[in-house]
This record gives C-alpha cells, sequence and structure tokens, in this order.
C-alpha cells in the first residue's frame, strides 16, 4: 500500500456520521491529518489558514442558511474563482450515481475526481493514489507556470500531449488556457476546435466560445453558445457567457432573458444574480432588478466573500425606484452587518449619498461623496461598476473634478475593462453636454498624439513600440474605428519586417474582421487584405506549424479539414 501518511485532508460534509466514516477510512490508510469542514464557508474559512494535499467534498452540502443552497460544484467554482486553492490541488467530489451524471457533462470546472457513493477504503485509497499520480504528472508543467515560464510550458504541453497519451486532451486543454493567458486567442481557439474534433465536450465548446468573444466574433461565440445551451441546458456557465456575448452586442433584453433562464435552473450562484440585476436595471426592469440585487444580500449574507457593493447596487435600484425609505433600511443594515473596513465605508458613504440625493438633502449628498472619495484609495477589490456609479454621482452633484480623476484612473488601468467610450455614456447620462463635448476633444486630441507617437516609432525602426502604442490606444479606446486601421497597418509591417509572432497575427486577424464587418467598402481594406494575403505567403510554414499543433494527438480521430484565417474571413 502506498504511504499517504504525510498526506493532510479535509472533509466537507453536514453529515456528522458520514464525516466520522470518512476519517475512519483515511485512518485506515494511514492518513491522520485530517480536518473537517461542515459547510462551504468553514471550507473556505479553513482553506484561508492552511491548505490541504487533498479535499474530500460531498456535492450535496444541503440547503441550510449557512449554506444558502451551495453544492459542492459551487464551492469548487468559488475556490477557483477567488485562488484559495491552486490549479494543482486535489479536490475530489463524492457523490451519488444520478447527480454524477447530471454534473459531470455541465461543469466548466471539472473536479480531479468523483467517486459515487457508495464506496469501499479500497476505492477511496485507490482515487486518492491515482490523483496524487496524475498531480505528479502535470506538476512540473504547474511549476513552470507559477515561475512565469508560460512559453516554456506550452512546449511541454505539446510534447505531452504526444509522449502521454493518457493525458493527452488535459494538456491540450491547459495548452489552449495558457494561450489564452498569453492573448493569443486566435491559437487558442484553434486548439479548443481540435479537441472538439476527436468528442464534443462541454468545456471546451465553452472555451472556443470564449476565444471567438476575445477576437470580436460575438455572432459566431453566440451561436456556439446557444447550440451548447439547447444540447446541454445545465451548462451554467455557458448562459453565463452567452449573456455577456448579447450586451456586447446591444441586446440586453435577450441577455436578461437568458440570465433570468439560468437563475431558474440554478437560483443559488450569486455572481448570476448580480449580473441579472445589471442587466435588468439596464434596460429599465427596476422592479426585476430588485428582486435580483435582494437575493444577492440574502445570500450573501452567509458567505466568506460578502462585497458591501451589493448593498450600493440594491439602494441604486430603490432610489431609481423612488423607494426613500426601503433604500435607507438597507444602508442601515449595511452598517450593521458588514465588518468596518475602507471599502465599506466607501460605499456606505456613497450609498447614503444617493439617499440623501433622493430626499433633496444636495449639500448632504455632496459631503458623503467627498467621504468616499476621501476613503477610496484606501480600499481594495472596489469594481470599476462602483466606482463608475460613484463617479456618475460625483457628476450629477457637480463634483467634476473627483469624477474626472476617477475616469482617469480607470481608464489608464489596462485590467479595469473601463473604455472611453463607458465615460463618455456616463456624462451622457449625467445631463451634462458641455463636458461630453470637451471628453470628445480630449479624446481625439488624445488618439491623435498616440497615433504619431506610433508613427515616429514606426519612422525610426521601432516596429514593436509603434504596435505596442497603439494596442495602448486600442484597449483604451477599442471602438475607435480609426485606430483599427493604423493599429492593423503597423502590425502587418512588423510581421513582414520584423518576423512571425502568433498572437499578433491573431490579433491583426481580428482587427481585419472588424473593419470589413462594420464597413466592407471601406477605401483601405483592399491594401490591408493585400498585405495580409502576402504576410500569409510570407509565414505559410509557421501558420502550417501552428495548424498542425493544434490538431489531437496521434490516434485522436482525424478531424475534418480547418484551413486558417483567410482574407474573406479576416
Amino acid at each position: 500500500m502506498p504511504d499517504y501518511s504525510n498526506l493532510s485532508v479535509l472533509i466537507v460534509d453536514p453529515n456528522q456520521g458520514m464525516r466520522a466514516s470518512l476519517h475512519n477510512m483515511l485512518t485506515q490508510v494511514n492518513i491522520t491529518k485530517v480536518d473537517h469542514a461542515v459547510s462551504s464557508a468553514t471550507a473556505i474559512r479553513q482553506l484561508g489558514i492552511k491548505s490541504y494535499d487533498v479535499i474530500l467534498c460531498e456535492y450535496d452540502l444541503g440547503g441550510s442558511a449557512e449554506n444558502a443552497g451551495q453544492d459542492g460544484q459551487q464551492l469548487l467554482e468559488d475556490l477557483r474563482h477567488h485562488r484559495m486553492i491552486s490549479q494543482w490541488a486535489i479536490f475530489i467530489m463524492l457523490t451519488a450515481e444520478g447527480v454524477y451524471s447530471k454534473v459531470v457533462s455541465a461543469a466548466e470546472l471539472l473536479p480531479t475526481d468523483y467517486i459515487l457513493k457508495p464506496f469501499t477504503v479500497d476505492v477511496l485509497s485507490q482515487r486518492i493514489g491515482r490523483a496524487l499520480e496524475r498531480r505528479a504528472n502535470f506538476l512540473p508543467v504547474y511549476q513552470m507556470i507559477g515561475q512565469g515560464k508560460a512559453r516554456e510550458a506550452l512546449a511541454a504541453c505539446l510534447a505531452a500531449e504526444t509522449s502521454q497519451p493518457r493525458y493527452a486532451t488535459d494538456y491540450a486543454r491547459l495548452r489552449a488556457e495558457l494561450l489564452v493567458s498569453l492573448d493569443r486567442h486566435a491559437e487558442a481557439e484553434q486548439v479548443y476546435a481540435a479537441i472538439l474534433q476527436s468528442k464534443p465536450l462541454g468545456w471546451a465548446q465553452l472555451g472556443q466560445a470564449r476565444c471567438l468573444s476575445h477576437l470580436g466574433r460575438h455572432g459566431e461565440a453566440q451561436a456556439l453558445l446557444e447550440a451548447l445551451v439547447a444540447a446541454n441546458p445545465k451548462f451554467m456557465a455557458a448562459y453565463d457567457l452567452l449573456a455577456q456575448c448579447l450586451r456586447v452586442q446591444g441586446d440586453d433584453e435577450a441577455a436578461k432573458k437568458v440570465l433570468q433562464d439560468a437563475v431558474a435552473i440554478s437560483p443559488h450562484m450569486v455572481r448570476r444574480l448580480r449580473h441579472l440585476g445589471d442587466v435588468s436595471l439596464a434596460v429599465g426592469d427596476v422592479t426585476g432588478a430588485e428582486q435580483a440585487y435582494k437575493q444577492v444580500v440574502a445570500k450573501a449574507r452567509h458567505s466568506e466573500f460578502r462585497d458591501p457593493a451589493d448593498h450600493v447596487n440594491l439602494v441604486r435600484t430603490l432610489v431609481r425606484k423612488g423607494d426613500a425609505t426601503a433604500a435607507s433600511a438597507v444602508v442601515r443594515d449595511l452598517e450593521r452587518s458588514l465588518r468596518s473596513s475602507a471599502s465599506t465605508e466607501v460605499c456606505r458613504a456613497y450609498a447614503s449619498a444617493m439617499v440623501l440625493e433622493l430626499k433633496g438633502d444636495a449639500a448632504g449628498a455632496a459631503a458623503e461623496l467627498a467621504k468616499a472619495m476621501n476613503k477610496l484609495s484606501e480600499a481594495t477589490g472596489m469594481s470599476s461598476n462602483v466606482k463608475l456609479g460613484l463617479a456618475h454621482s460625483c457628476l450629477v452633484n457637480r463634483l467634476d473634478e473627483q469624477a474626472n480623476a476617477l475616469f482617469a484612473e480607470l481608464t489608464a488601468d489596462p485590467n479595469s475593462g473601463v473604455s472611453e467610450s463607458q465615460v463618455l455614456a456616463i456624462y451622457e447620462q449625467a445631463e451634462r453636454p458641455e463636458l461630453v463635448k470637451q471628453h470628445h476633444a480630449r479624446l481625439d486630441s488624445a488618439v491623435d498624439t498616440m497615433v504619431r507617437q506610433a508613427a515616429e516609432k514606426s519612422r525610426q525602426g521601432d516596429l514593436r513600440g509603434a504596435v505596442e502604442v497603439l494596442r495602448m490606444a486600442l484597449a483604451r479606446n477599442p471602438d475607435h474605428t480609426g485606430l483599427w486601421t493604423a493599429a492593423t497597418t503597423a502590425m502587418l509591417r512588423q510581421l513582414a519586417d520584423v518576423g512571425w509572432d502568433p498572437a499578433l497575427f491573431g490579433q491583426c486577424t481580428a482587427l481585419l474582421r472588424r473593419i470589413r464587418e462594420h464597413n466592407n467598402a471601406h477605401p483601405l481594406l483592399p491594401g490591408l487584405l493585400a498585405q495580409y494575403v502576402a504576410i500569409r505567403k510570407q509565414h505559410g510554414a509557421h501558420i502550417a506549424a501552428a495548424h498542425s499543433a493544434a490538431q489531437p494527438p496521434a490516434g485522436s480521430p482525424p478531424p475534418s479539414p480547418s484551413p486558417s484565417p483567410s482574407p474573406s474571413t479576416a
């Protein structure tokens, strides 16, 4: 029998008898470092203190107030989302056969293994051993990733897909995820497509759709996701991404319907309820937004991941409704029920400002907004959504300097997800036409400056520098059509003169597609497409090698032909 004496295990199960039985089984295989958790909240608290080699988690965690309806799959997703367990953590789900058949095909994030109940100590030992063997197999790649050696990890995954056929699909998935982390979405999409040629796996369909969405091909992503949901109505992550794709395309009503369908199937995921509240508010469904945000506040009450912004969202909705009494009650609940912190104080002051504004107390609202802005620099984890709302309130209350400083911070941060077009929309919502005009002027001037900087770098032979400047400009102004052509021109020149860059080629392809879809008669399009064709000929060997690397490993069913993007599809 293998030596498991050094392993530490966390058992997550609300049933005392089952915890005792599992503990006894572990003792029989010489595992003595065992802790218990009676709920998802208890597990999260313990994992915040120490790490474990193995987590044995019951799927059905019960419907107690503390668990708030959360199951083992949702706990796993929370732990991954908040990075509380590593990629190589062993998470084994204990479940009944009927539940397994429903869950395994509908989960994006899979546990290391499932053990179907009832089971024996020999089965438990065997599965733990198999999980340890798998972890040892993947650990060198995980270590490369942890050391920031993503490119080396990519090469290792590619080699292992052939040398270790047992884990070929797992290595292909990891390679696709690495490509995504490097912003090489076009290559990642090809890897997912190749996996799907071998087997229709839901997570691969979702990954392919996510890549297409990143590449701006939202219509194609939407079609894939609609097919995925139709084939597997329990694949909840597909609903979430489908709603995002619909919103990007301006169809908030359809996005709301998708999220409503998802919540009807799985009513306990707080992040999905938040999204439903956001979409409902965006389409003017104040009643729907109120219902969603009330559920968020109630369900998050027993969560270790409580966010004071949930109260802010509910207050914003009640203020929109004109219900100052209910909004004031929510502010009081925020003050009583959340731990004191800079983030809590920002949210409390912002929520109070909205209530005071509704009551006609402009001076009081301005004073509370000043408190919020003073504490904002100390707050951590404040979402861009809250900051944008705070900026809007500042504009309404004529605190223009504070609002503009907040906008500048958000648009300068590439991780904020805030674009100049969103800032412009908030100026318009605040009914500040003079600021809209000023912002247009600033935006045009900033874009012009960056284009001239890129042109100067290009003239000096710094083609990579030119592309990087234009990439930064695009990150802040993704809908600026003039930047599309300038960036595509610079990218094509770098590919022609400096050499092959797969990530750059993918971005260039996506930009060309956007230009064509926006204006098929664009006067610069024929010339850009001609250059693109020349690049494809110049780097044909690299493109063919990348396409070959995306194919399934030897022994898999041969895929149907899938050519690389051509000018007609760019």
